[in-house]
C-alpha cells in the first residue's frame, strides 16, 4: 500500500520525554508518559520529596523513542499585502483548493504561509494561487532552508507602491472633478470611480475564483457599480476613497499589533564572530552549531543560545524577560539568544542548534498560538460566513420588495439597498476578536509571558483557582542543608561525609544540597559503591565496606519516641528531613538527621496577594511531608495538599475542576500530567521541557507574579472583545435603521463601516499600552 501525505507512515524519531508532537501524540498519551516516567523514579529520597524528582527523571529518562508520522513536504513563504486576520483566511482558502495540498495555514502575526504538499508536487501551484487571490510572496523556504531574500528597496520604491498611490491618485482625480465646471464634473467623477474601482473589482474577481465570493471587495464593487448606474458618480467615488483609506488604517493597525513579534524577530543578529584556532571569523548566525566559540562585544546581542566561558558578565535580558535590570551571569551559565552583553567583551560557547534558539522557540509558540483560536473567535468566524450572504439577500429584498409590492420608486430603493449592502460589511465584526487577541499576545510577550493562543487566553480569563507546585514554583528549588545532627557519639561530620558520598553525582536537588554542604565544609569524600534508588523510599549505597541508607522519616517504622519528637519539631519549622541509617543489621539503625530547607521565592507572598486581589483562590500541591507543607502554606495563607505522587496531583486537580476553573502552575516533569488535566497549565520559565510543552502558558522571566499579570491581561482582553463586538454590531444596527429610512447614504455607510473598524482596532491596541 502506498502512503501519501494523508496516509502517513510512521518513522522512528527521538523526542523529549513528555513532549507533545501534534502529529502523533494525544493529550492523554502525553500525560500518561509523564506519569509513567515520574513514577519510575519516584523514590530518589522519599514520598515526601516528589516535587524534586524531575532531575533524576531527566537523567534516567531524558529521551524516549516515539513513532512520528512523516507526512508531506513542508514549505513556507512570507506573505505580503495582508491587512487583517480575514486576509489570512482568504489566502488559506485559496491555497487549500490547490491539488496536492495536505494542509495550509497562515500565521498572521509573522505573515507566514505554512503548506504541506504531497511529495513530488510542485510548489508553483501555491505561488500561482496566492497571486491569483491578490497577494504577493516575499520569499520561500523548504525543509528548514530559507530561499533568497529580496535586495534592499530604494527610498522611492518604499513609498511609491500601489497601496499608497492608488488612494492618492483617486483623491487627486476627485479634487479635479470637484473644481471642474459642472459640464465635465460628472464625467471626471465617473472617470475617478472607474479608476478607483478597477483594482478593487480585479481583487474581488480573484477572490471569487479562489473560493471567497462574499469578501468586502465584492460588496464594494457591487455598491460602486450600482451608484454609477444611478448617476451618483461623486458618491460612488467617495465610497471607494473611504474604503481605500479604511484599508490603510487596518494595515497600520495590523502593523502595530505585529510590532512586538517583529521586534522579537529582529533581536537575533544575522552575523556572528566565531573564534577558530584563535582567529576571528565573521559568519552567518545560521552557520553556528553547538560547541562553536563566539565573541560578543558589549552592546551586541547573542546570535544563539550560549554558555558563558568568562568568569562573569552582565546581560540585558529585558527583551525576553521584561526585567529591566541587567542580570549578572557566572561561568557555565546559559544565556538566551537575543540577550545583550551589557558591560564587557565576552566569550561564549554555542549550545543551540540552528533554528532552535530561545527566540526561535518563542516564535514557534506564537505560530502555534494562532492556531489555537478562542471559542468566541471561532463563533464569530462561523457567524460571519453566513452573515454576509444574509446581508446581501436582505439588500436584494430591500431593492425588490417595495417597488414590486407597493409600487415604490426603483431608484430610491436600489440606492437604499446598496447602502444596506455597505452597512452590512462584516469587517469590524470579523476583526473584533483577532485584533484584541493579537494585541494581548504581543503585550504578554513584551512582559515575559507566552500564552499559546486565544483559547488559552479565554481559559485564563475564567480561572478562579490556581494550584501551585511547591518546589521550584513557590520555592526557589534550591534547598540548603540547615542542620546535620548526630544520633550517636560520633561527630556529625562523619555522617555528612557518608551521606554526601552516597549522593555524589546525583542531580536530585536534595542530593546536590547535601554534596554542596560537604564541599563547603571542605570534607574529603570517601568512595561509594552499589548506589541505587529505592522506589518510594530513598537511596542506598556502600561506603567503607558498610551499607548505608538515606530515607525519609516516614519510611522508618518504630522510631524512638524522642527521635519522633525531634523529627516532628523540625518538620513543623518547614524543614525537609532525611535520616542516615546503618543498613548492616535487619532493623535499620538511625545514626544522623539531615535537615534541609527550600526558601520561599521572594515574590511568592506578593504574587499570592495579587491573585487574592483578583478574587482567585490558591492551593499548594506537593509531594513533601504534611508538616513542612503546612508551615510553608501558613506563611502564604493558602490551602495545601501534601504527600502527593504525580498521579495524586492529577486526582486533586480533577476534584477541584469539578466545581472550579483551575490553572495548574509548575516546573517539573511530574507537574505535566496535572497541568494537562487542569483547564489551563502554566509553566515556570526555568522548568523542564515536558512542563513547557504541556503548558498552555509559560513565564520566561520565572517570576511568580507573572501568573496574576497573565490572568489580569486575559480578563482585560475578554472585556475588550466584548466592547469590540458591541461597537461593531451597535453601529451597524443604528445605521441599518437609518439606511432603511433613507436618512443616511452611501458615503455615510462607508464611514460607519470604516469608523467601526478603526474604533475596534484602536480599542484593541489599548491592550499594548498597559502593564499588568
Amino acid at each position: 500500500m502506498s502512503h501519501s501525505c494523508c496516509d502517513p507512515k510512521p518513522t522512528p524519531e527521538t523526542v523529549k520525554a513528555g513532549a507533545k508532537d501534534p502529529a502523533n501524540c494525544t493529550d492523554s498519551q502525553v500525560a500518561g508518559n509523564a506519569v509513567s516516567h515520574s513514577n519510575e523514579h519516584s523514590g530518589c529520597h522519599s514520598a515526601c520529596c516528589h516535587d524534586h524528582h524531575e532531575s533524576h527523571q531527566a537523567d534516567s529518562a531524558a529521551e524516549v523513542n516515539t513513532a512520528r508520522f512523516a507526512q508531506g513536504e513542508q514549505h513556507q513563504w512570507q506573505i505580503l499585502g495582508m491587512d487583517c486576520a480575514s486576509c489570512a483566511r482568504k489566502v488559506e482558502t485559496a491555497v487549500s483548493r490547490v491539488s496536492g495540498v495536505c494542509s495550509a495555514r497562515v500565521v498572521f502575526a509573522t505573515e507566514k504561509l505554512l503548506v504541506e504538499l504531497t511529495p513530488g508536487v510542485s510548489p508553483q501551484g501555491i505561488v500561482d494561487a496566492v497571486h491569483a487571490a491578490g497577494f504577493k510572496l516575499k520569499q520561500q523556504a523548504q525543509a528548514g532552508k530559507e530561499g533568497p531574500k529580496p535586495g534592499p528597496a530604494s527610498r522611492l520604491g518604499k513609498y511609491w507602491q500601489p497601496k499608497y498611490w492608488q488612494p492618492l491618485s483617486l483623491a487627486l482625480l476627485m479634487l479635479l472633478a470637484a473644481l471642474a465646471p459642472a459640464s465635465i464634473s460628472t464625467s471626471l467623477f465617473t472617470l475617478a470611480t472607474v479608476w478607483g474601482l478597477l483594482p478593487i473589482a480585479r481583487k474581488a474577481w480573484a477572490l471569487i475564483r479562489s473560493g471567497t465570493p462574499f469578501a468586502i471587495e465584492t460588496l464594494m464593487t457591487v455598491a460602486a457599480i450600482g451608484a454609477l448606474l444611478l448617476g451618483e458618480t461623486a458618491e460612488a467615488a467617495m465610497v471607494l476613497l473611504l474604503f481605500m483609506l479604511g484599508e490603510q488604517l487596518e494595515s497600520f493597525a495590523a502593523g502595530r499589533a505585529r510590532a512586538g513579534v517583529s521586534a522579537l524577530m529582529a533581536l537575533v543578529p544575522d552575523k556572528a564572530l566565531r573564534l577558530n584556532d584563535g582567529q576571528r571569523q565573521e559568519v552567518a548566525a545560521s552557520e553556528l552549531h553547538p560547541g562553536d566559540i563566539i565573541e560578543v562585544a558589549p552592546g551586541a546581542r547573542l546570535p544563539a543560545d550560549a554558555e558563558l566561558l568568562d568568569a562573569s558578565a552582565a546581560f540585558d535580558e529585558s527583551a525576553l524577560t521584561g526585567e529591566s535590570i541587567p542580570v549578572e551571569r557566572v561561568k557555565g551559565e546559559r544565556v538566551a539568544a537575543g540577550c545583550l552583553a551589557a558591560d564587557r567583551l565576552v566569550k561564549m560557547k554555542v549550545v543551540s542548534e540552528p533554528g532552535s534558539n530561545a527566540i526561535d522557540r518563542i516564535l514557534h509558540l506564537i505560530e502555534e498560538a494562532e492556531g489555537q483560536r478562542a471559542p468566541i473567535e471561532r463563533f464569530i468566524d462561523k457567524f460571519s460566513r453566513w452573515y454576509t450572504p444574509a446581508i446581501m439577500l436582505l439588500a436584494l429584498l430591500t431593492v425588490l420588495l417595495p417597488p414590486l409590492l407597493y409600487a415604490e420608486p426603483w431608484e430610491q430603493w436600489i440606492y437604499r439597498g446598496l447602502t444596506l449592502l455597505l452597512i452590512g460589511c462584516p469587517c469590524a465584526l470579523v476583526i473584533s476578536t483577532p485584533a484584541a487577541v493579537t494585541s494581548a499576545l504581543a503585550a504578554a510577550t513584551r512582559q515575559g509571558a507566552l500564552i499559546k493562543g486565544g483559547a488559552a487566553l479565554e481559559a485564563l480569563a475564567h480561572v478562579d483557582t490556581v494550584a501551585f507546585d511547591k518546589t521550584g514554583t513557590l520555592t526557589e528549588g534550591k534547598p540548603e542543608v540547615t542542620l546535620v545532627e548526630s544520633l550517636t557519639e560520633q561527630d556529625a561530620t562523619k555522617w555528612l561525609r557518608v551521606a554526601a558520598a552516597i549522593e555524589l553525582g546525583s542531580h536530585h536537588p536534595l542530593a546536590q544540597a547535601i554534596v554542596n554542604h560537604a564541599k563547603e565544609q571542605r570534607l574529603e569524600l570517601p568512595g561509594a559503591e552499589a548506589i541505587r534508588a529505592l522506589p518510594g523510599m530513598g537511596v542506598e549505597g556502600r561506603v567503607d565496606s558498610q551499607n548505608w541508607r538515606l530515607l525519609a522519616p516516614s519510611r522508618l517504622p518504630n522510631l524512638a519516641p524522642e527521635l519522633l519528637q525531634r523529627v516532628t519539631e523540625l518538620e513543623q519549622q518547614g524543614q525537609t528531613l532525611v535520616v542516615l541509617c546503618d543498613a548492616e543489621r535487619e532493623l535499620l539503625l538511625p545514626v544522623a538527621i539531615i535537615a534541609l530547607r527550600d526558601q520561599l521565592r521572594a515574590e511568592a507572598a506578593e504574587a499570592i496577594a495579587k491573585l487574592r486581589h483578583l478574587g482567585i483562590d490558591s492551593i499548594m500541591l506537593t509531594g513533601d511531608n504534611p508538616r513542612t507543607a503546612k508551615a510553608i502554606a501558613e506563611e502564604l495563607a493558602i490551602d495545601w495538599r501534601a504527600g502527593l505522587l504525580p498521579e495524586d496531583k492529577v486526582s486533586e486537580v480533577a476534584a477541584l475542576a469539578e466545581h472550579r476553573n483551575v490553572a495548574m502552575t509548575g516546573d517539573g516533569i511530574n507537574d505535566a500530567p496535572a497541568m494537562k488535566r487542569a483547564r489551563i497549565g502554566i509553566a515556570m520559565g526555568g522548568g523542564t521541557d515536558a512542563a513547557l510543552e504541556t503548558a498552555d502558558a509559560a513565564l520566561t522571566h520565572n517570576q511568580l507574579g507573572g501568573v496574576a499579570a497573565m490572568i489580569h491581561l486575559a480578563r482585560a482582553t475578554l472585556s475588550n472583545i466584548r466592547q469590540n463586538i458591541a461597537l461593531a454590531l451597535g453601529l451597524k444596527a443604528i445605521f441599518l435603521v437609518t439606511s432603511l429610512l433613507g436618512i443616511t447614504g452611501l458615503w455615510l455607510a462607508v464611514i460607519a463601516d470604516t469608523g467601526a473598524t478603526v474604533l475596534v482596532t484602536a480599542n484593541a491596541l489599548r491592550l499594548l499600552r498597559k502593564r499588568y
